[in-house]
């Protein structure tokens, strides 16, 4: 049976797309759907957007095979509750599959369930996570994660996926994809979280500045500096400075820093070639500048992130 483990401010998402995997799958393997939502305080559960889930008590939950936890806006909340770390801790000792979806993780992660291991989360919530759980080892560009019996998933639709992967196993990749066909989705996912592009960070990236943004996207292997940007976009370096920050939420320098990684990272995922020419072509010129950017951004160097790219 797979339990749903909710509580108030959940994400609705992160519940509802693997019930509705697994519900779907149980149909095409010619079984009855075993999906239960699990709450600390049963009854209705109130979800971030006000929708609410009806959630049975999680004693006794002696039929869950595998505990998916959601996550969502009380997360925060509910990671620091006794009662649901409890629960959690005792599934893992019992050998239950367990998985989060999204912010999820992070009850996980005090629960002690990640220590030492590979995990990942939302793509906003990687600095903060970093920080607060330097002893796990988190791999923020994946859509989902497996280290064991212990999965993880990115944000939101990611559960999708890592429902899919988990039906994979226990069914065949056959049912797996009719399970994707039915909800219209990927079998599998290509790419990681940095799929969503750079550009789509910011603010306004369809306002005046779209133009120059893509053509520094083309040239990162030039200085780009405010000063030759503001030039093509025809101001001056401070009026542009000022005016760029105000549409797009970031600064120039900032912006242009985002584009190099996310051009940097995939050539170091999808090639062989050598860091140092990465880092020229672009336009970090010096590799140990390009590696520092890749630890404030994924938390982990170049290197490491092939050897992961690989692995994968």
């Amino acid at each position: 049976m797979i339990g749903v483990l909710i509580f108030p401010d959940f994400q609705l998402l992160d519940a509802a797309g693997p019930i509705s995997a697994f519900e779907i799958a149980a149909r095409f393997t010619g079984g009855v759907p075993a999906i239960r939502t699990l709450a600390i305080a049963p009854g209705p559960v109130r979800s971030s957007s006000g929708v609410e889930m009806l959630a049975r008590s999680t004693r006794p939950a002696e039929a869950i095979t595998t505990l998916i936890v959601a996550g969502g806006d009380g997360v925060r909340t509910a990671a620091v509750c006794a009662k649901t770390l409890s629960f959690v801790r005792g599934m893992a000792r019992r050998g239950v599959r367990i998985a989060s979806v999204c912010s999820g993780a992070y009850i996980l992660a005090e629960a002690g369930l990640l220590d030492g291991k590979r995990a990942t989360t939302h793509w906003q919530r990687t600095q903060h996570f970093l920080k607060a759980y330097p002893q796990v080892k988190l791999e923020p560009d994946q859509i989902y994660v497996r280290d064991g019996d212990v999965w993880t998933s990115a944000g939101i639709t990611a559960g999708i996926d890592l429902s899919l992967a988990m039906i994979a196993e226990d069914h065949g990749e056959e049912i797996a994809r009719q399970t994707a066909r039915q909800l219209v989705l990927y079998h599998r996912r290509s790419g990681g979280q940095s799929q969503f592009s750079s550009l789509l960070e910011l603010k306004a990236p369809t306002g005046r500045f779209a133009p120059l943004l893509a053509w520094a996207r083309e040239n990162l292997d030039a200085p780009l500096t405010v000063e030759d940007m503001a030039e093509r976009a025809g101001m001056s370096a401070r009026h542009f400075s000022r005016a760029f920050i105000a549409e797009t939420g970031t600064t120039p320098s900032k912006a242009v820093e985002k584009l190099r990684i996310e051009a940097a990272k995939a050539r170091v995922q999808s090639s062989s070639e050598a860091i140092e020419r990465v880092a020229e072509v672009t336009g970090f010129r010096d590799p140990e500048r390009m590696r520092r950017a890749f630890i404030r951004a994924f938390g982990q160097p170049p290197q490491s992130l092939r050897r992961a790219s690989r692995a994968g």
